[in-house]
């Protein structure tokens, strides 16, 4: 028996002893595998930079030829270069010195289908991407495992072509076995006793490194994650299995004592270690569930069918269901029927229902999501749901999959916001806007009421003398000729004057219907609506009633609208903005009456000017200057001076300036004053004035594409991804 429980006790040690040094020799080949995939991809990530570096600016090819040539001695494993255009067509390239031509055997056309599509990927991400490897023969038999990294060149958000590099698979793993400086560090000793290759996923070898063969006993592999391709590294330690204990004489004595001792150490250690393992468990199980219990987000988990798996407290009370009817499936519904939930609207149950039965039936329900279907999957969307009381209310959600351990998609995860709230508020800011605006615009045109009358007068008073000359050319019976000191006139000349008369009643006429029409069109309220629009439009626009205002007071007009410059032109020369055309109409008449009121009192009448002036100096925003020669403005004015209902007027409402800035911002500008610039020939000591400016976004693209581009609404923006197609 004391012999029986000898050779157990030995078989036992002997036993750990080879397991504890093969899981020794697993997890040292694990902990290289690890550190040279940090190494391959930091390496490889700071190559995609340096390639990229190579396109900044757009470089002239001599200077182009350069750069590449030093990143070619630079880097050994960088076998070539190319520099193609947008449509993919190699523009040149360069072989590295330090090896063959890569395509001499086959040329670059006949190999070029893995750069192309890595050169796609690259497009639709603006980032480097890599492609997947394959074969380059090269002459006498021989050929090289290669994998080729394409770069966007992009300028001013253009993109002009793509820069392409061939890396050796088998350098790149040279270079993770190449000594470092510090011989010390024990990750250098351990790579020296491994081969490391790239293998494919059917263990097919396609570079290899290292100075023997691997044992094939300790394998590690990990896959080398890049972007728009991957590569799977395989590390095997030249180790064979570990040898049995020596001394079996020694280790019979000693095994008992040693062996009890060990299991019992073990034992203790294992079970510290799972209670440990268990009340951190229990913590973080507890933790998560006060954390949900906690938010007010709804938190909702379905499975592929749609039912629901999981809801936190938040969103049964957002819905005002129980959780036990939010999980209930009904009797008649067996596991693979889809069921709609009763927070959907009864009106909408049906849409919802077909939508999400189209998309299960086009998805099966355990395939692995890839990179696309999680992007896809993590955008927010809006929808409609329905409390239990009937009320329907907007809701955001933000959903994700749900995958399990081995990476297949059991189901959703839902993050809902209610958005009712927010909603609301943006209806009340709104509708407080308007009749803000509306407030100002009815101000304005109270002001402009004294103008108006005082510009009508001169058409209708000429209206009044021209009726009364024809008056007097209809009478039944001339006057004698010893009346008015003249000879009656003939029939014929009677009539050219009635006609000229009467012209001149219809273009006065007309004139006067002018002022009433642009001062209508001003005044009329409408819905805001965009578009884009040429600045000297706006200008045009306006100018009728600010003419009004000018000649009033003997003011000066000049317009400068500076061409726009060659690199920024997208539709002829003239600037174009896009806005609401009505609301920055509002803002360029209150700041050109605000800029001839100051004006009337401190400025002499020979250097009343108002410039308004129009540049664009950069590709995405129009400048807007009103300039006046006013005595500018006092520092404790400036302070209040966007105030809402602050004015140094008696007859102002104090909303003029605030409106404008309101405007502004709402189109994405800004709007903000200083010193007037000083005018050429403007005597020694005169004042400068103020000048008021603001800033209107350009259109993106010109207008022939800008329809093309504008984003489509349909019926589907208010479904859930997994209740629309």
């Amino acid at each position: 028996m004391l012999l029986a429980l000898l050779a157990v006790a030995q078989t036992l040690l002997v036993w750990l002893t080879v397991r504890v040094e093969a899981a020794r020799a697993q997890d040292n080949a694990e902990t290289v595998a690890a550190q040279l995939v940090g190494d391959l991809r930091r390496d490889l990530t700071r190559a995609g930079q340096q390639l990229q570096a190579l396109g900044w600016g757009d470089p002239a090819l001599a200077g182009w030829r350069r750069g590449a040539t030093e990143l070619l001695r630079a880097h050994t494993e960088l076998r070539r270069v190319e520099r193609r255009d947008a449509s993919l067509a190699v523009v040149d390239t360069l072989d590295s010195p330090f090896g063959p031509p890569l395509f001499d055997h086959l040329r670059r056309p006949q190999l070029s289908i893995e750069a192309e599509a890595a050169c796609a990927a690259a497009s639709r991400s603006s980032a480097a991407s890599f492609s997947r490897s394959y074969f380059v023969p090269l002459a006498g038999g021989q050929g090289l495992e290669v994998v080729d990294l394409c770069v966007p060149v992009l300028q001013a958000g253009q993109q002009l072509g793509y820069l392409v590099g061939t890396y050796a698979l088998s350098a790149l793993l040279d270079g993770a076995l190449a000594l470092r400086e510090d011989q010390s560090a024990p990750r250098v000793r351990d790579v020296q006793r491994y081969e490391l290759s790239f293998i494919e996923g059917d263990g097919t070898r396609l570079a290899r490194a290292g100075a023997a063969r691997g044992a094939g006993v300790y394998v590690a592999e990990r896959l080398v994650d890049l972007p728009g391709s991957a590569l799977q590294l395989r590390v095997d330690s030249m180790a064979g299995r570990p040898s049995l204990i020596s001394n079996l004489a020694t280790a019979l004595v000693l095994g008992l004592s040693l062996a009890l001792f060990a299991v019992v150490l073990l034992l203790a250690r294992d079970v510290r270690r799972r209670a440990e393992a268990e009340r951190a468990l229990a913590e973080a199980l507890a933790f998560r569930k006060a954390m949900e219990d906690s938010l007010s987000t709804g938190l909702r988990a379905r499975d592929l069918q749609g039912a629901i798996t999981y809801v936190n407290p938040a969103f049964c009370a957002m819905v005002g269901f129980s959780a036990a009817e939010l999980l209930a499936r009904p009797a008649a519904a067996g596991p693979g029927t889809a069921v709609s939930p009763p927070y959907w609207p009864p009106e909408q149950a049906g849409e919802y229902q077909r939508r999400q039965a189209q998309r299960l039936a086009t998805r099966p329900p355990r395939d692995a999501l890839d990179a696309r279907d999680l992007a896809e999957a993590r955008e927010g969307f809006e929808t409609v749901f329905m409390r239990k009381n009937g009320e329907r209310f907007p809701v955001m959600i933000y959903e994700a999959p749900l995958v399990d351990g081995a990476g297949r998609h059991t189901g959703w995860m839902s993050a809902i916001v209610d958005i009712g709230a927010q909603r609301r508020m943006e209806e009340i800011s709104r509708q407080q806007q308007d009749r803000l605006q509306a407030t100002a615009r009815l101000a304005t045109v109270g002001e402009m009421a004294s103008l108006l009358s005082h510009e009508l007068n001169q058409p209708l008073a000429a209206i009044a003398s021209y009726a009364s000359g024809s008056l007097n050319l209809l009478q039944p019976e001339p006057q004698p000729a010893s009346d008015s000191g003249l000879p009656p006139l003939p029939p014929e000349e009677e009539r050219s004057l009635l006609r000229q008369a009467l012209t001149r009643i219809a273009e006065q006429a007309e004139r006067a219907g002018r002022i009433i029409k642009s001062v209508h069109g001003f005044v009329r309220r409408r819905e805001q609506q965009h578009e884009t629009l040429g600045a000297d439009l706006l200008l045009e626009a306006v100018l009728p009633l600010v003419r009004l205002q000018a000649r009033k007071s003997g003011t000066r007009i000049e317009i400068d609208i500076q061409p726009v410059p060659p690199a920024l032109q997208l539709a002829g020369r003239t600037p174009r903005v896009r806005c609401d055309r009505t609301m920055i109409e509002q803002v360029l008449i209150n700041l050109t009456r605000n800029a001839i009121q100051a004006m009337e009192a401190a400025t002499p009448l020979a250097a009343r000017v108002l410039v308004l002036r129009v540049r664009q100096t950069h590709a995405r925003w129009v400048t807007f200057s009103v300039i006046d020669a006013g005595p500018g403005i006092a520092p404790d004015v400036a302070t209040r001076l966007f105030t809402p209902f602050f004015t140094t007027r008696e007859e102002g409402m104090g909303l003029g300036l605030s409106l404008c800035r309101t405007v502004i911002e709402q189109h994405g500008g800004a709007l903000d004053y200083g010193a007037a610039p000083p005018r050429p020939g403007a005597a020694p000591g005169s004042p400068r004035g103020t000048e008021f400016r603001f800033t209107l976004p350009t259109p993106r693209q010109p207008d022939a594409t800008a329809a093309q581009g504008a984003p489509e609404t349909g019926d589907t923006a208010g479904l859930e991804p997994a209740e629309r197609p």
